[in-house]
């Protein structure tokens, strides 16, 4: 009897022994990816979040978090992003650490839940326009129906969305009186049902969620990732292409190429490297772009202005292929143009400079004998020597004189044959005779 206790015992223990071990070892299997979503939103921004997701979806991740720090950015980008997190099969949590506002709001409205610090704040998320003004109403529409949608979709009220997004919603409990965009607090948020619940860190939310034992996997930035989202910004690109060309245009006033060409050329590479990072320009635009470049050079030299036309268009053409913005790109082109053609008035008007460029192309030095230029041989000395005409002049002909003919000229008459006549003028290989009296009076 005591051995088939035992015997009994001993498969029990061994059976909950199996249990536990199955259960901490299907702990320890679970695997988080956690993606930082931080500074402005924008187009560089996209790229990295879909390769961090395509990343955690290789690894069979069970959860993903975004770490939210965002004070918001361009919209497009934000609705590119939440329409890409709605789509992810795995699931997304938001932890917000510090801000979620304007896009960030929207994008994390787009998670299957959100999380916040008791310091973070999450709203203020109305549309404004690249110089910071509000936007129009049919921006401020769109924006409102993407803001409402997430709501529902994440399902919460969508008052307190549409308060962040348009000051005309009115929420006086939370702050959001009349004229005054929604920013929820913490608190706020979990009363309203946007945030699921305030953790310490990120470590509490992973205890909370049962992922403490998980094995954490933190997507970070590349080099490239972060040129290519600063580069990409709204703000960044007008900048970028205005000294791309206001350095190029120095660089015509300059007679070797130099400081102000190579600042220009890595203007213009950045711009192309950072949205071909980004994923929104390929090797064809670059391409495109550098044929441009050879068409205006060879229109310095070509006559016509064809060539020259086709080359500003590809290199139009290049820069709106490497954005999906083309409003966004009309309105930098212009800014560098300004700017460009600024600058180049004011070489010219307070620096009195030259389009070195086009120098060479133009013969500027003049031949003259005060710069010991010589182009005939000065016979200036033979004005009042006297020869006589081997042929006759009508009114030109040949002078013998110390044994030397000359080709000469009359004043404009008729000189005979034999006829002794005196050089007058020299101008250059112009001689210029007129007969003797004497002779004359003979004949």
């Amino acid at each position: 009897m005591k051995r088939k206790a035992l015997l009994f015992f001993t498969i029990i223990v061994s059976v909950l022994s199996f249990f536990s071990f199955t259960s901490h070892s299907q702990g320890a299997s679970k695997k988080v990816y956690v993606i930082p979503l931080e500074n402005e939103v924008g187009k560089g921004m996209y790229k990295f979040l879909n390769r961090g997701l395509h990343e955690a979806e290789k690894a069979e991740a069970d959860l993903i978090v975004i770490k939210m720090d965002t004070p918001g950015g361009a919209v497009d980008s934000a609705i590119d992003i939440g329409k890409r997190f709605s789509n992810e099969k795995i699931p997304i949590v938001t932890f917000v650490d510090n801000e979620a506002l304007s896009a960030g709001a929207y994008i994390a409205l787009n998670t299957d839940e959100i999380y916040m610090t008791k310091s973070a704040v999450m709203g203020a998320a109305a549309p404004i326009t690249m110089d910071g003004n509000t936007a129009g109403k049919k921006a401020q529409s769109r924006w409102n129906a993407a803001m409402e949608s997430a709501a529902n979709s994440y399902g919460v009220d969508s008052k307190y969305a549409l308060a962040m997004a348009d000051e005309s919603v009115n929420v006086p409990e939370y702050g959001a009186g009349e004229d005054k965009l929604l920013t929820l607090t913490a608190k706020n948020a979990l009363e309203v049902g946007y945030s699921k619940g305030t953790e310490e860190n990120l470590d509490s939310l992973l205890e909370k969620l049962g992922y403490s034992d998980a094995s954490i996997t933190a997507v970070d930035e590349s080099v490239s990732e972060k040129i290519a989202r600063f580069v990409t910004n709204p703000i960044v690109v007008p900048i970028l292409l205005s000294i791309g060309s206001l350095a190029l245009i120095i660089e015509l006033f300059t007679p070797t190429f130099g400081l102000a060409g190579f600042v220009g050329i890595l203007s213009l590479l950045l711009f192309f490297f950072g949205h071909m990072i980004a994923g929104f320009a390929g090797i064809e635009t670059i391409v495109l772009f550098i044929i441009g470049l050879v068409l205006l050079f060879l229109e310095v030299f070509l006559p016509g202005g064809i060539i020259g036309i086709i080359g500003l268009g590809a290199i139009f053409t290049s820069f709106f292929m490497a954005t999906t913005s083309y409003m966004l790109m009309a309105i930098s082109i212009a800014i560098a143009a300004i700017v460009a053609i600024g600058g180049a008035f004011i070489l010219m008007k307070f620096f009195k400079r030259r389009l070195n460029g086009f120098r060479k192309l133009v013969l500027s030095d003049s031949t003259s004998t005060e710069k010991g230029y010589i182009s005939s041989r000065d016979r200036k000395d033979l004005i009042g020597q006297q020869g006589i005409t081997t042929t006759p002049l009508r009114p030109s002909g040949t002078v013998l004189l110390n044994e030397e003919y000359l080709d000469v000229v009359t004043e404009g008459g008729y000189v005979g044959l034999d006829i002794k006549v005196k050089i007058i003028k020299v101008e250059g290989s112009r001689i210029v005779v007129r007969p003797i009296k004497e002779e004359i009076e003979e004949e």
